[in-house]
């Protein structure tokens, strides 16, 4: 997955906006404390004058014996700080802050400690602190609240490969920040900071139109807002999930945009990212001399910065059978040898660094041997199993069969009862949903089907519409033709139909023609003349046998007995 700079919301948080001049040593302590901390901030490029103003404002604080200063003198000292003496630091500050309820401290302290202790690979004692400090925020600070929650979600989706988790985060995230000025320099990074971990997530996820909705609407805020990192950070993000499609030459397009603003902002997580999947591409274009070029480059920069998600790995599969391939048995090593190492130090986090590992390079060959002697007789085994079942199942159809009819007269009747006493069930105007539609759709969740709710809302506004001008009614309307209209595909509607209607779409469009057909069969007295090839065409089937085979599966009867039961009670 590409990375976030999420500490840069954090930094917009307590940057100031107003300079001041510069004053001799001695006369820094006569400054206000929000003058020091405004200096502090605007010489962020100068560390030397920032531990000048930390010292003056720490001895301030000393002076007055003020807690809550206390705590962030010690903050600011701990942001100029490495390591584990940051974390002395930020202790501190936490043992100054506690039970103040001031709205940054100890929030902000808990927070910077989280993100510390995660780049040291202490992930537990980082959530730790970052729930600390959401539950800090909760109490007087709503909007650093939510940048706490979406710093857990980065930590749950990019180090601990907990996509599904973070989704929800980053939903709640966002529908906090789209009610606000998401355009103002208060809202505009957190808010397209979400949109793009939302992206990444329905990506990583292989939800590739979820992806592009957010990455086509990160890219137009970020356009407008005029931050070219996070419009990058879109580009490059689309560029990979059209890999996942697949379409590599587009894909090729957008990397090579993305890559050059990623090395100008040193964003090293991105360049990583963007030589990753220019290897995938080239990989897939079969050019394996450039896949390895970039695979090597991705291994350098980890190399470096010593941080690698499981998404990245896989370029180094392709190395080993490279070199395995060449002969190249010094580098077929290397690569072993790399991959392994960054199992054995990221293997308690990444779950599926593991799996992986271990499915791909189990070196006893022994055991390998036993797991596939093991798979073969479970595979003999299941085949059995389903000889047997088949066996089973057409016994029971057979039976069945008989059974049905032997009993299908009797029924045929109180099939038709039913249908007439429930004339105002199919009565209905079809835009509205029927109640067990309701029921399906508070039983299936957004969360079930993995499409954002934006797409799910549009789509389902054009189900309606559909339904309302009985566009249901056309002769051999496909759920190709239907995408189309929509301006989705074909997944989509077929899973939100699956989901809202608790059907098919076969069944979906079939049910409100038979549905359409049975009220009017009961208004229209001519429509009762015409034959059942005639009515078929009349109700959108293309022939006799589909529609018959439709109106029975949704009532139960054929509409032959349906139309001579109408005229009997006619006569009556």
């Amino acid at each position: 997955m590409t990375y976030l700079n999420y500490k840069k919301t954090l930094f917009l948080v307590l940057i100031p906006f107003t300079l001041f001049g510069q004053l001799p040593k001695n006369n820094l302590t006569r400054l206000t404390y929000d003058s020091l901390n405004n200096l502090y901030f605007d010489n962020y490029k100068n560390q030397s004058k920032q531990l000048e103003y930390a010292k003056a404002y720490m001895t301030k604080a000393n002076a007055d014996n003020d807690p809550i200063r206390k705590a962030n003198g010690y903050y600011l000292f701990a942001l100029l700080s490495e390591s584990n003496k940051a974390i002395r630091y930020l202790d501190s500050s936490i043992a100054n802050s506690k039970n103040k309820n001031d709205i940054k401290f100890p929030a902000y302290t808990y927070s910077e400690k989280g993100y510390i202790l995660k780049k040291q690979f202490r992930y537990t004692e980082a959530i730790d602190n970052f729930i600390l400090a959401e539950k800090e925020a909760k109490k007087n600070n709503i909007d650093y609240y939510f940048r706490i929650k979406f710093s857990i979600a980065i930590l749950r989706s990019e180090e601990l490969g907990e996509v599904n988790e973070a989704l929800n985060l980053y939903r709640e995230c966002f529908n906090y920040y789209k009610d606000k000025e998401i355009r103002t320099t208060k809202y505009s990074i957190d808010y397209q900071n979400v949109i793009f971990a939302l992206a990444d997530a329905y990506k990583v996820l292989n939800q590739s139109d979820s992806a592009t909705y957010y990455n086509k609407l990160g890219y137009r805020e970020s356009e407008i807002t005029k931050d070219d990192e996070i419009n990058a950070l879109f580009i490059l993000n689309e560029g990979a999930n059209l890999v996942l499609k697949k379409k590599f030459r587009t894909a090729l397009d957008s990397i090579n945009k993305a890559l050059p603003i990623m090395i100008t902002f040193k964003n090293e997580g991105n360049i990583l990212a963007s030589y990753y999947y220019l290897g995938k591409i080239y990989e897939g274009l079969g050019n394996k001399a450039l896949a390895v070029k970039n695979f090597i480059k991705t291994d350098s920069i980890y190399n470096k910065t010593k941080r690698i998600t499981p998404e990245f790995t896989s370029g180094y599969s392709f190395l080993i059978s490279y070199f395995k391939e060449k002969g190249d048995k010094a580098n077929q090593l290397k690569y072993i040898t790399k991959y392994m190492h960054i199992d054995s130090t990221l293997q308690k986090n990444y779950k599926e660094l593991t799996k992986k590992l271990e499915r791909e390079y189990d070196t006893p060959h022994l055991l390998s041997e036993k797991e596939l002697l093991i798979q073969s007789l479970e595979n003999d085994k299941k085949k059995s199993y389903w000889g047997i079942g088949s066996l089973l199942l057409i016994t029971i159809s057979v039976s069945g069969f008989g059974i049905y009819q032997h009993n299908l007269k009797k029924k045929y009747r109180a099939r038709f009862d039913k249908i007439m006493n429930q004339t105002e069930e199919f009565n209905f105007p079809l835009t509205n949903t029927p109640k067990k539609e309701i029921e399906i759709q508070t039983s299936n969740t957004k969360e079930d089907i993995g499409i954002a709710e934006e797409l799910v809302n549009q789509i389902l506004e054009k189900l309606k519409h559909f339904e309302s001008k009985k566009e249901y009614l056309q002769p051999n309307i496909t759920i190709q033709m239907l995408s189309i209209t929509f301006e989705t595909n074909t997944k989509y509607i077929s899973k939100i139909v699956n989901a809202y209607k608790g059907k098919t779409f076969i069944q979906y469009i079939n049910d409100l023609r038979i549905e359409y057909a049975i009220v009017q069969l009961q208004k229209n007295n001519k429509l009762k003349k015409y034959t059942i090839n005639a009515l078929a065409s009349e109700f959108g089937f293309n022939g006799a046998e589909s529609f018959s085979s439709a109106f029975h599966k949704k009532t139960g009867i054929k509409p032959t007995y349906f139309i001579k039961e109408l005229e009997n009670s006619a006569k009556n």
